[in-house]
């Protein structure tokens, strides 16, 4: 965008302008004026940004070392790029906080968040935040809320989302929320409600949101009638409230309860009609505050679409596109998509995009390197172009899924946490990792080096992880996972963690991040690993507080993981595909090491099979005939073996393949009978 400064001076004679000419001069004057002016405006805003992050930072009782990088010597973002950790920015402005698994406490200051007008969402899952909601209301234009899994308690004031009607998606699951459910959380632009595993009381407010589309409010006390707006979601939604009655529920309310709204009112007369809009706007048809309005309206617009046309004039031949060019409108959520994803491949800055040749085998500045010959090469280039969105942000960083323009998908994955590691060795790790080949493995295709971060590239698998299809919402179109498919799925994962056994015997965890979202699923529902074997590159101070491997008892116990911790994740893994049991809270980065809670889930799982065998696997397993729960019951037996505390009475990896393969789909013995 052009400055005062790179404007050329014209000397002109006064008597050869045309009323033409003089018209365009001044316009440009005002066009830069206007420019100016704006450049202030930002330049203001980001301080006021960086002062409000620090000052909500302040709030918390353990922001170092998360937020370290949070200080006034440079600003919160630079364009579409985030120069703070867990600060999401938009054209230089903070539009959003991602504050996850950082095991943040303290009083969240949503007083300091005010100032940040453009704000639209927040993130602060998966960490210790206790006590009862703030008070979102004071940041109205609020569009996205996460609170899920932290200690929130306590009950939620009745107008407590009153006025935020711009909200698309909440998030509060795994909390200790109690009370009703809050009437103020109808929204029009409502897509996602998650209340789940919390400790509502009383009825389910008639939410009725056209865009609804994810609604949980299972494992409360809940009760009454679900209202009719909600009875077309699926009954999952609302399993663990053994009061609730109606659709999709088996259960029919009885004696039946009429709908709040046609019942008669006894005792107390009808409420009075709200006043009419013509009452309430009767001030507002002054002729001259009309014309005022009008002026400043259409005056408004001009600006704007000025402004619009200058910046696109300007931009659109050097701002770097991700597919489509990112519209500066905040409703369309989809443009933080592709903002997002941008962000990734437009990190790397136009020096090193058009770096100097290299020497043969190495990865010139700013170009990606492919660790395999038997693929198509793209660049950077390429995936500027592509179309992109944000899958999720794990405990390493964001994945993003790139769709190039030859329909080719592809996930890049963006690491922060291998900054440390030497160039040389992270070149000699990739290029390790290009060598792997197996069937159950998801291969690396290329990556990007850069001393600040790193990023991985793989192939995009259309059927999502085995946590999604474990976890995600089912139906009768969509069941859940078969047992033949849940056993296929074990089979795989074992020949995979064995191979890299087998390949890698110098490491000591050769896999080391082995869970149920690093499993992905191909068209046929087979296994492929991934972020396996990245220990050796993960910073020494935080490998800890990422890889579930140091989730395991012997970490907890001695400060040092093995071969057999391979085993232990493998085990865990087994007893969530059988059981349905969600493990992912404990195993996520700043939940700490292996203590209670895990320990807990591992012995409910131990002590429900001793009691009722049957009753321990997931109700959403399709099972064909009774033949098979005996073998069900071996495997679960396998993946109990695996988790034993005691490393001696763990089994190893080689004979637990060796079990696992004599697992069949049905007992051989029944057969035979």
């Amino acid at each position: 965008m052009p400055t005062g400064a790179q404007v050329a001076a014209y000397h002109v004679r006064p008597r050869l302008l045309s009323t033409t000419s003089i018209s365009s001069s001044s316009s440009m004057i005002t066009i830069l004026l206007v420019l100016q002016l704006l450049s202030l405006y930002v330049l203001g805003a980001q301080e006021n940004a960086s002062e409000a992050l620090l000052k909500f930072k302040s709030s918390l009782a353990n922001a170092d070392p998360p937020l370290a990088d949070w200080n006034s010597s440079i600003p919160p973002c630079s364009g579409n790029n985030g120069n703070w950790v867990g600060v999401l920015c938009f054209n230089g402005y903070v539009w959003g906080l991602q504050l996850e698994n950082m095991n943040l406490q303290g009083q969240i200051d949503v007083n300091s968040l005010v100032s940040l007008p453009f704000l639209r969402t927040l993130s602060f899952m998966n960490n210790n935040f206790e006590g009862t909601m703030p008070d979102w209301r004071k940041l109205g234009a609020l569009k996205s809320l996460y609170l899920s899994n932290n200690q929130f308690s306590g009950p939620i004031r009745e107008d407590a989302f009153k006025g935020m009607t711009s909200l698309k998606k909440v998030c509060m699951a795994n909390n200790k929320f109690t009370g009703n459910i809050p009437t103020s959380l109808e929204s029009p632009k409502l897509i996602e409600l998650r209340l789940e595993n919390n400790q509502f009381t009383g009825n389910i407010p008639a939410i009725s949101s056209d865009h609804l589309k994810v609604f949980n409010v299972s494992n409360n006390q809940l009760e009454g009638p679900i209202p009719a707006p909600l009875s077309k979601m699926d009954a999952s939604s609302f399993l663990g409230n053994k009061a609730l009655c109606g659709k999709p529920l088996g259960s029919a309310c009885d004696p039946p309860i009429p709908p709040p709204d046609l019942e008669p009112f006894i005792g107390d007369s009808p409420p009075s009609s709200p006043p009419t809009v013509a009452a309430t706007t009767s001030e507002q048809k002054s002729p001259a505050r009309m014309a005022i309005i009008i002026i400043s309206v259409v005056l408004g617009l001009f600006l704007i679409i000025l402004l619009l046309l200058i910046y696109r004039r300007s931009h659109n031949s050097q701002r770097p596109q991700l597919g489509r060019e990112v519209s500066p409108s905040y409703d369309d959520e989809k443009s933080h998509v592709a903002v997002a994803a941008a962000a990734v491949v437009t990190s790397t800055n136009a020096s090193e995009i058009s770096g100097s040749s290299a020497k043969k085998g190495e990865q010139q500045p700013g170009k990606l390197s492919f660790v395999r010959d038997d693929r198509h090469k793209f660049d950077l280039q390429d995936l500027m172009r592509a179309s992109a969105e944000v899958l999720g942000s794990g405990n390493f960083g964001a994945s993003y899924k790139a769709v190039l323009v030859d329909g080719e998908a592809l996930v890049v994955k963006r690491f922060k946490q291998m900054n440390n590691v030497a160039k040389e060795d992270f070149h000699e790790h990739m290029r390790r990792l290009g060598r792997l080949k197996h069937p159950n493995l998801l291969p690396l295709i290329a990556y990007l080096y850069r001393k600040e971060e790193k990023l991985l590239v793989f192939d995009y698998v259309y059927n999502g992880s085995l946590a999604t299809n474990l976890h995600g919402k089912h139906s009768a179109e969509q069941p859940g996972l078969s047992w033949a498919s849940r056993l296929k799925i074990i089979k795989g994962v074992a020949k995979g963690l064995a191979y890299l056994h087998n390949e890698l015997p110098s490491l000591t965890v050769p896999h080391g991040h082995l869970k149920s979202s690093n499993v992905l699923l191909d068209n046929n529902f087979n296994p492929l690993l991934m972020d396996y074997t990245l220990g050796p590159v993960v910073n020494s101070s935080q490998v800890h507080q990422i890889l579930v491997a140091y989730k395991s008892p012997e970490y907890e116990q001695t400060d040092r993981v093995c071969k057999k911790t391979d085993v232990w994740c493998f085990g865990i893994l087994i007893l969530e595909t059988l059981t349905g049991k969600l493990v992912a809270k404990y195993l996520a980065q700043g939940c700490g090491q292996y203590g209670a809670d895990l320990a807990r889930w591992i012995n409910a799982i131990v002590q429900e099979k001793s009691t009722n065998s049957t009753q321990v696997f997931d109700k959403e397993m399709e099972i064909n005939n009774e033949r098979c729960k005996p073998e069900m019951e071996k495997l679960l037996e396998i993946g109990i073996a695996c988790c034993q505390e005691n490393l001696d009475q763990r089994l190893d990896l080689e004979e637990a393949l060796k079990q696992i393969e004599q697992v069949q789909e049905w007992s051989a013995d029944d057969l035979r009978n």
